[in-house]
């Protein structure tokens, strides 16, 4: 086959020899000596031809299914399916949740892209064994892989760099990695990583508005240790630094129970929007003015919360997909720290 003349194998090379098919075949669709339709050499000849185990050719047909770069028919063999994948940026998306704000950043960078890339998001819920299962199963054939690394223990803690997750991404070369909102993740050789620096934005940004923070008796933050989606400690840490250092009478609890004591004077931080909203319920009930009576601040800014007047402490969002997708575009590298600030809606 005509194919053979184009597909490179150097056995000194220290990229896998499955992940040298897949970029061989990737690049000749791009330089367009493949077309849809065109067939490619069965697992058996593809052995053959380059003296490679069986197993290390079904490995790199497998991604290139799961891609739909190629599928194969019973009988007839391996065919070009696909090629609109890979004749632009290829990029692999892998986020820990689906939030509001998440999708901020997703929505931004596809925009950023505009219709130069293809973009493949996956969701991994915190959990490491579904992350590195969808690595496993995507790696091999994208351009970037950007990676939002927030993950959770056993015990629903926060961890920021699981030993596990850290050998898997170490395979991707450093020029193709990127790394969005946390700095904790232990890949300095990152290409492109654009992060919030947790302990200290929560303690510059509260800064912002200690004049009126000092109007109220007591800072309560609602700061779930345990979570399905769980939060850095580092917002733990950088909340009491603040307090303390500007004598602050403070308290942190686990979570806003429906029966809460709340008392004039109080300034609420809120995590969860759960949260955010049964405490707005309660200071209704108890018809409290909120803003005046007592005050909320909610971490992670929504539009929601815009719309609701609520004072928020937050990373600009749609800033951060936007940077990353424009160092893609311009092929450009570096470690920027996302601008963080404190957004005030007087209700606090």
């Amino acid at each position: 086959m005509d194919i053979y003349q184009h597909i490179k194998i150097n056995g000194d090379s220290r990229v896998p020899k499955y992940r040298q098919i897949v970029d061989s075949i990737v690049n000749n669709i791009s330089e367009g000596h493949l077309k849809v339709g065109q067939k490619i050499p069965s697992i058996n000849n593809f052995s053959e031809e380059f003296y490679l185990s069986r197993h290390t050719v079904e490995k790199a047909y497998k991604i290139l299914k799961d891609q739909k770069i190629i599928s194969s028919t019973r009988g007839k063999g391996y065919y070009i399916t696909r090629t609109d994948l890979v004749s632009k940026i290829n990029i692999l998306f892998l986020i820990n949740k689906l939030s509001s704000y998440k999708m901020l950043i997703y929505n931004s960078f596809i925009e950023g892209l505009g219709s130069g890339a293809h973009t493949d998001l996956h969701i991994y819920h915190c959990d490491v064994g579904l992350f590195l299962n969808l690595f496993e199963k995507h790696f091999g054939g994208y351009d970037y892989y950007v990676v939002m690394p927030h993950f959770k223990t056993e015990t629903l803690l926060h961890i920021s760099s699981p030993p596990k997750v850290v050998n898997a991404l170490k395979k991707i070369p450093d020029d193709k990695l990127v790394v969005l909102d946390n700095n904790k993740l232990e890949m300095p050789g990152a290409a492109i990583q654009i992060f919030q620096d947790f302990e200290r934005d929560i303690y510059e940004a509260l800064k912002q508005g200690l004049p009126k923070i000092l109007n109220y008796r007591k800072l309560i933050l609602i700061y779930p240790s345990k979570s399905v989606y769980p939060y850095p400690k580092r917002i733990l840490h950088g909340f009491r630094k603040f307090c303390v250092e500007n004598a602050i009478d403070f308290e942190i609890i686990e979570e806003l129970f429906d029966d809460i004591i709340l008392k004039k004077g109080d300034l609420f931080i809120t995590i969860e929007e759960a949260d955010l909203v049964n405490l707005m319920k309660r200071i209704r009930d108890m018809d409290m003015k909120l803003g005046n009576d007592i005050g909320i601040i909610s971490y992670n800014d929504t539009p929601l919360k815009e719309l609701l007047g609520i004072t928020v402490i937050s990373t600009k969002f749609e800033a951060m997909g936007k940077t990353a997708a424009k160092m893609i575009l311009k092929r450009e590298t570096g470690r920027i720290k996302n601008p963080f600030s404190f957004i005030d809606r007087n209700s606090h």
